[in-house]
């Protein structure tokens, strides 16, 4: 189905963008600060970012709506942990200097990717 495919890699960008900023990028600014073209990356990486989200919401809702699973507590909990994301990202936003908010987004983003597996099967 074209929309599940859209919505797992709109999913691997936004996880696995964030895996390359922290296991890579974050690393490589704290041991060697290059100053403003990390922090290009990183905000260039925070467009796709909110491009993949809009997507995951769109192709999610048709998903959720296709398999008729609104009433499924699996996604009530997983469209929680969404919300949270996005706060956590907000604030992440205006607090760029937290960086156990990069931790907690990451994490809370595997948990969401877990939460979304449990959905398909």
């Amino acid at each position: 189905m074209l929309v599940r495919a859209v919505h797992l890699l709109a999913m691997a960008f936004f996880v696995g963008g964030q895996l390359f900023l922290i296991a890579a990028l974050v690393p490589v600014e704290r041991r060697a600060p290059s100053g403003e073209r990390i922090r290009a990356v990183a905000r260039r990486f925070a467009w796709g970012t909110l491009a993949a989200v809009g997507v995951l919401l769109a192709s999610g809702a048709a998903l959720a709506t296709h398999f008729s699973q609104w009433g499924s507590p699996v996604l009530h909990a997983k469209l929680a942990l969404v919300a949270v994301v996005g706060g956590l990202i907000v604030w992440h936003m205006r607090r760029p200097e937290l960086r156990t908010l990069e931790g907690l987004i990451f994490v809370a983003s595997l948990v969401i990717v877990w939460l979304g597996l449990s959905l398909a099967h």
